[in-house]
């Protein structure tokens, strides 16, 4: 496997993983798919810091993962949210942990002070994966979205970077 920076030509592969995860799954508070265009202006808008990088596996993306602004004000700007989506049937195979973990060293690298994850309903093993990396928990938002007839949680972990 091999993790590299996102490119524009990973547009498709990315959202077809996101658009079933927005569309079939609890895993994200978005309720409709990104069209390919979309997705290309989504990662134009994420660079040097604030990047995606993609988990390349015998050729084909199968996992991506994000860092962003936590917060528009300007006393946020040491604090970046991270996102891991890893393709249905690449999961549990360390694909996950092999994104947070790079994610954690660029976003280290970046100058950030602390790194949120944002963990949509109750999911069991993005919280473990976390914890695996080094977030705890800090809090849980209760019943902050809808989806699929269903209240969603949202699970905030940290991870301090120094």
């Amino acid at each position: 496997m091999k993790i590299r920076t996102a490119t524009r030509a990973d547009a498709e592969a990315i959202a077809a993983i996101y658009n079933h995860e927005a569309t079939r799954e609890r895993t994200t508070f978005d309720l409709r798919p990104r069209s390919v265009v979309e997705q290309q202006e989504w990662l134009a808008e994420r660079f040097g810091a604030h990047s995606v990088i993609v988990a390349v596996l015998n050729g084909e993306v199968v996992g991506f993962a994000s860092l962003s602004p936590y917060r528009p004000r300007p006393a946020y700007n040491t604090s970046v949210e991270s996102s891991v989506f890893v393709r249905r049937d690449s999961q549990r195979r360390g694909i996950g942990r092999a994104l947070l973990e790079h994610l954690v060293a660029l976003a280290a690298e970046g100058g950030f002070h602390s790194m949120i994850a944002r963990i949509a309903g109750r999911n069991e093993a993005s919280v473990a994966l976390h914890a695996r990396c080094g977030f705890e928990l800090v809090g849980v938002e209760r019943e902050i979205g809808r989806k699929f007839g269903r209240w969603l949680d949202c699970t905030v972990m940290q991870r301090l970077l120094g």
